[in-house]
C-alpha cells in the first residue's frame, strides 16, 4: 500500500495554518484507549475524547485492501496420509480483498494530533512508553 505523503503534508500544513489563525495551534498529545466500542481515548483526568471527535488513521483501524496475486503455491508434503491432502501445486491467480486487522483494543497508548481549534483528534499511532 502507498501512502501519498505530499497529499498528507498538505493537509497537516493546511490544518496546521487555520489552527493558528484560529489562535489554538496543533500539538500532540498522548492518550490511552478506554473502549472500542464506542471508541474512547483518556488523555488526562479532565479529557476523555469520544468518536465523534476522532479521525482514525489506518495505523490504528481495521481497514481492507486489495492485493493482485500471480504465483504457484508450494509443494506440501502428504501430512495426514489422507490422499486429499497428497502434495501438489497449484497457480493463485486474481485480485483478493484482504483485512488488514488493526483496530484499536483498550489499554493501548495513542499519539494524537489536536487539529481544527481542539475540536478534532487525529489518532496518528499507537505508542510504547520507554522503561
Amino acid at each position: 500500500m502507498s501512502i501519498d505523503m505530499t497529499a498528507f503534508l498538505n493537509n497537516v500544513k493546511r490544518a496546521a495554518t487555520e489552527a493558528v489563525a484560529a489562535g489554538n495551534p496543533m500539538s500532540f498529545l498522548f492518550g490511552k484507549v478506554t473502549d472500542v466500542s464506542p471508541l474512547t481515548i483518556q488523555v488526562d483526568q479532565k479529557l476523555t475524547l469520544l468518536e465523534a471527535q476522532l479521525i482514525l488513521t489506518n495505523a490504528v483501524r481495521d481497514y481492507t485492501v486489495n492485493m493482485t496475486v500471480d504465483h504457484e503455491t508450494e509443494a506440501a508434503s502428504g501430512g495426514s496420509g489422507d490422499a486429499a491432502f497428497a502434495s501438489h501445486k497449484h497457480n493463485y491467480k486474481g485480485t483478493k480483498s484482504y483485512t488488514v486487522h488493526l483496530g484499536l483494543k483498550p489499554g493501548e497508548q495513542v499519539l494524537l494530533l489536536r487539529a481544527d481549534g481542539g475540536q478534532k483528534f487525529i489518532v496518528l499511532d499507537r505508542v510504547e512508553a520507554l522503561a
